[in-house]
């Protein structure tokens, strides 16, 4: 440390690399999470390298360091406490229907092709109109203008089709 101190670039990058499994194994005692542990590593190389300059040659290297990994390693823990009070792990947020058998039919068609062949099989008007709101995530404007469909057409087109596609999603799982 007293070299990397006095600038020599090559000795800090062999502190950094020979420091790391010590940091590691003191940010365990706080964490089991992979991911979380290297934050923790990366943290507290990072302060390392921010208060390298208070570092003082007469003392023992080994507790100084240890005294940063462990503030480190606690600050990260309260962090992760902190936010664990507001956030909660929703396994169903990427749903889009409360009905759990609607989310399903997506995932149990094989291919692109089979969503265009049963695209086809609906009136052009509801084809256009999803096509353009859902597929093109146009706005209701913007899909007016180009199929020249009423905004309030749009919306009973896409209701229609969407439940069109529905039924065909089911019929074509029931075979």
């Amino acid at each position: 440390m007293v070299a990397a101190q006095a600038g020599d670039g090559v000795a800090y990058d062999r502190l950094l690399r020979g420091v790391t499994p010590f940091i590691r194994a003191l940010a365990r005692r706080h964490c089991r999470n992979p991911s979380d542990l290297e934050e923790l590593v990366q943290d507290t190389l990072l302060t390392l390298h921010r208060v390298r300059h208070t570092y003082d040659p007469g003392r023992p290297f080994s507790p100084w360091l240890a005294a940063i990994a462990s503030r480190r390693s606690i600050d990260g823990l309260r962090r992760r406490l902190r936010l664990a009070r507001y956030e909660v792990a929703d396994a169903t947020a990427h749903e889009t229907f409360v009905d759990a058998a609607a989310n399903n039919d997506v995932e149990q068609l094989r291919s692109v092709e089979e969503v265009g062949d049963l695209l086809r099989l609906l009136p052009a008007r509801q084809r256009q109109a999803l096509e353009a709101l859902k597929l093109k995530e146009m706005s209701l404007a913007e899909a007016s203008v180009a199929s020249g469909q009423s905004v309030g057409a749009l919306k009973v087109n896409s209701h229609r089709a969407l439940k069109a596609l529905r039924a065909l999603f089911q019929e074509r799982n029931e075979r």
